[in-house]
């Protein structure tokens, strides 16, 4: 069953903070930068600027989000006990739909991330060394763009 999407309630930002803090967790290389609270905080200024869609199950309970500012993707987290279920595809086939063009940026280390991305039509277009986010970690900034809107970027690996 598809799970139903609709813009976050503030009274979200506590399943989502939660998601956030247990991405966090269960990555050995990322870096514990934020409390729970922190997370839980975070995620209620994106529910606030209107960016945020909840992916919600039958029962009412949250099972990811997907934060898009325009076409930016902030994030995008699913629940540990909901991954592998077309929760997150399913948010992001919503914001294809919404926007001709979507970027945003992963971790090198997260190869399944990477994947994902990479099955639903996005490209490398730019690496960072890690000295633009917080983190400081590696990353790659990753570019969808629709059927017909121009020529779809190319990976920079097919260019190297």
């Amino acid at each position: 069953m598809s799970p139903l999407l609709r813009p976050a309630r503030p009274t979200d930002a506590g399943s989502l903070g939660a998601m956030i803090t247990s991405a966090v967790e269960a990555h050995a290389w990322k870096p514990l930068l934020h409390s729970g609270a922190e997370d839980i905080a975070h995620a209620g200024s994106m529910i606030e600027r209107g960016w945020v869609t909840v992916a919600e199950g039958g029962a009412g309970e949250v099972l990811g989000f997907l934060a898009r500012e325009a076409t930016y993707i902030h994030a995008l987290f699913v629940a540990p006990g909901s991954q592998g279920r077309g929760i997150g595809r399913a948010l992001l086939q919503d914001a294809q739909r919404a926007a001709p063009r979507l970027e945003l940026w992963t971790f090198v280390a997260n190869t399944r991330a990477q994947r994902f991305y990479e099955r639903a039509g996005f490209a490398v277009t730019k690496r960072g060394d890690g000295s633009a986010n917080e983190e400081g970690l590696p990353d790659l900034l990753y570019v969808w763009e629709a059927p017909g809107i121009g020529t779809a970027p190319r990976s920079m690996e097919a260019r190297a």
